[in-house]
């Protein structure tokens, strides 16, 4: 199983790994964009109200164009590190023992917008860039990214895809048309039985299952076997209430 994760704006800042290097990157094809996003943020970081302006900071957000400038020589650390927020809070992936953290190693991808989908424990430095901004000089990043990454994940040995990403980032990346993957929505439901999207709750729950999957690292390789393993686990898992195939609703 191949796990899709959304990347968080907050990040860990600082590092000790090694500036970044491309070829320890997974899906090492991307190399190319990664290039031109990398080049475009370097250079717009060379103007502070450029990027301000460009990147929708705040005055107390432009420490971040510091990051940007600093990308190819910036200390680094594993991606589900580096990142914050209520997602990354939940999973914790730094309270995983050396079995579930190599598991998250081998089935998880963070899909960020310079980068494009990298491994869990892939050596990323800090950085400012969401998946809406346009960049001086390159393509919009879904016209860069789209057609890349969803070569790059079709490229790889036959497996079955969660896709736990917003739809911002599935959008620069969808998975291969024909994949064996389904698109998780994280829902309430009300007393009418009516479902609701949630937004906090929804990246909780994201990160409580892929730790949960990491701990407990089931063989899942297709739909009816992560709901049987859902089941099992006490978690609700339902037809999608948009009625669109490859969909399912978690509901909490």
């Amino acid at each position: 199983m191949l796990v899709l994760l959304p990347p968080s704006e907050t990040k860990h800042p600082g590092g000790r790994g090694r500036p970044l290097d491309l070829g320890r990157l997974a899906l090492p094809g991307l190399s190319p964009e990664r290039d031109r996003v990398i080049d475009a943020l370097v250079t717009l970081a060379a103007d502070e109200d450029a990027s301000a302006r460009v990147l929708k900071l705040s005055d107390r957000q432009r420490g971040d164009i510091a990051h940007n400038a600093a990308l190819r020589t910036a200390p680094t650390m594993p991606a589900v590190d580096r990142y914050t927020g209520v997602l990354f809070d939940a999973l914790d992936a730094a309270s995983l023992d050396a079995a579930a953290r190599r598991w998250l190693g081998a089935h998880v991808l963070i899909h960020s917008a310079p980068f494009g989908p990298v491994g869990a424990l892939d050596p990323i430095p800090a950085y400012r860039l969401g998946a809406g901004t346009s960049l001086p000089g390159i393509p919009a990043l879904k016209r860069l990214w789209s057609g890349a990454v969803t070569a790059a994940l079709g490229s790889g040995a036959a497996r079955f895809v969660l896709d736990l990403r917003s739809e911002a980032y599935a959008a620069l990346g969808p998975v291969p048309a024909g994949a064996h993957s389904v698109f998780l929505r994280v829902v309430t439901a009300g007393e009418d039985g009516t479902t609701r999207a949630l937004n906090h709750f929804n990246k909780h729950a994201k990160g409580a299952l892929v730790r949960r999957l990491a701990t407990e690292r089931p063989r899942i390789g297709g739909i009816p076997a992560l709901r049987a393993w859902a089941a099992a686990s006490g978690l609700d898992l339902r037809d999608s209430a948009t009625q669109k195939p490859g969909e399912l609703d978690l509901v909490v």
